[in-house]
C-alpha cells in the first residue's frame, strides 16, 4: 500500500527494541512470533493446558491467557509449571487483576491503560511489572478509541488508533518504564494497514500485528492474509495472531502459511494442488485435502504436488521437491524431476507416506 506513511520495507523490523517474553525474544530483527489466545475458562487449568499443549504441537511460539477474576489468576501459575511457552495475561478493567497475574508467573500483560482505571492504578501495575522486569503490551482496538478521538477525527480512524496507542504509551514512559510492546488492531482491513503504517513511523517498540474480530476460518483468514501480508510485506510486525472463530490450532496454521508465503519463515511442507477441471479422472479434491493432513507433522522443508491431469500435472509436479501427477484412474509418482513409477489411484497416497518417512534417505 502506497501513501506517505509507507515504512521502507523490512526496516521497521529491524530496528524495533528487544524485547524478552519468557525464553522468546521478540524486536531487534528476531524472527516473528506466532501467537494465539486460548477460549477455554482459565480458571479451569486442566482444559486450558491441554488447549495450550495442543497450540504448542502446532508450532504457537506465545500464548495469551485472559484474567477476568483472582481465580484464573492464581491458575496461571499452575498453567505455567505445565506448559513450555510463554504465556502472556489479558487484563481488563481490573488493574488487581494485572498484579496478580504477574504475581502468578505471567511472562508478559496485555493492558489497555484507558479501561485500567486512573494513574494510580496505572503506576501500580507498572511498578510491578518494572520490579519484576515484566513486559506490558499496550493494546487499543478500534472498539475502544475514546469519546475526544472520535470527536477530533470525525469517527474511528487510523490517524485516531495510533494517537490513542501513543497516548496510552507515553504514560507509561512518564511512570519510567518502557519495556513495551504495542498493539493497535481493526477489523476494518485498510484502515489497520494504514494505523500500522502511520504507527510504524513513529515508534521503535516492537509490534503485535493483527486483524481483530477478523471472523470464521474462512472468511477471517481471507482477511488476515490480506491484511498481515500488506503489513509484513513492509517490514512491520514483530509477533502476529491470525483471529478467527473456532479452533485457536487454526490460527497458528493460518499463520504459518501467511509467513511463509511471504518468506519470512522456513520449515513444513508446502502443498500445492491444481484447482481441478473437467481433464480430472482421480478424486483430486480428496486426494489434496488427505494429503495436506498427512503431511502436517513431518518437519521437511519441502514442496508437495498434488496435479490432477495430464496437460499440467506432470510439468508442475516435477517443479516440486515431489508430486503425484493423475491420469484415468491412476496416477504418477514424481521425485525430484524423475517419474518414480506410475500405480493406481488407492496407492498413490501410501506410496507418498512411504517417500515421506524415508525422505533423505539413500533409497
Amino acid at each position: 500500500m502506497q501513501n506517505e506513511y509507507t515504512v521502507d520495507e523490512h526496516i521497521h523490523r529491524q530496528r524495533t527494541r528487544i524485547v524478552q517474553i519468557g525464553q522468546v525474544q521478540i524486536g531487534g530483527g528476531a524472527p516473528i512470533a506466532i501467537q494465539s489466545m486460548t477460549n477455554t475458562r482459565t480458571e479451569d487449568v486442566a482444559a486450558t493446558v491441554a488447549q495450550i499443549l495442543r497450540l504448542e504441537q502446532a508450532g504457537c511460539e506465545i500464548i495469551r491467557c485472559t484474567v477476568p477474576t483472582l481465580e484464573a489468576a492464581q491458575a496461571l501459575k499452575e498453567i505455567k509449571e505445565q506448559i513450555h511457552i510463554p504465556l502472556v495475561a489479558d487484563i481488563h478493567f481490573d488493574y488487581k487483576m494485572a498484579i496478580a497475574a504477574m504475581e502468578n508467573g505471567a511472562d508478559k500483560i496485555r493492558i489497555n491503560p484507558g479501561n485500567i482505571g486512573s494513574r494510580d492504578k496505572v503506576k501500580a501495575v507498572v511498578d510491578v511489572a518494572r520490579e519484576r522486569n515484566i513486559p506490558i503490551r499496550v493494546g487499543v482496538n478500534s472498539g475502544s478509541l475514546e469519546k475526544p478521538l472520535l470527536e477530533k477525527y470525525g469517527g474511528v480512524t487510523a490517524q485516531g488508533i495510533v494517537e490513542s496507542a501513543l497516548d496510552k504509551v507515553h504514560i507509561i514512559e512518564e511512570l519510567g518504564y518502557d519495556n513495551l510492546v504495542i498493539s493497535i488492531k481493526s477489523s476494518d482491513v485498510l484502515m489497520c494497514v494504514e494505523a500500522h503504517e502511520l504507527l510504524a513511523a513513529q515508534t521503535e517498540y516492537p509490534l503485535h500485528v493483527g486483524i481483530t474480530e477478523s471472523g470464521t476460518v474462512q472468511s477471517g483468514n481471507i482477511k488476515s492474509a490480506v491484511g498481515l501480508g500488506i503489513i509484513l510485506h513492509q517490514g512491520i510486525g514483530d509477533t502476529i495472531r491470525v483471529s478467527l472463530t473456532g479452533d485457536p490450532v487454526e490460527e497458528i496454521k493460518s499463520a504459518k502459511l501467511i509467513l511463509r508465503t511471504l518468506g519470512l519463515r522456513k520449515g513444513g511442507i508446502e502443498v500445492v494442488s491444481c484447482p481441478t477441471c473437467g481433464r480430472t479422472k482421480i478424486d483430486l479434491i480428496g486426494l489434496a485435502t488427505q494429503v495436506e493432513k498427512l503431511v502436517a507433522d513431518y518437519p521437511l522443508d519441502i514442496k508437495v504436488a498434488v496435479m490432477g491431469c495430464v496437460v499440467n500435472g506432470p510439468g508442475e509436479a516435477r517443479e516440486a521437491d515431489i508430486g503425484i501427477a493423475g491420469g484415468d484412474g491412476e496416477g504418477l509418482l514424481i521425485k525430484k524431476g524423475e517419474i518414480l513409477r506410475k500405480m493406481p489411484e488407492s496407492q498413490l497416497l501410501a506410496a507418498l507416506k512411504d517417500e515421506l518417512d524415508h525422505w533423505g534417505e539413500e533409497r
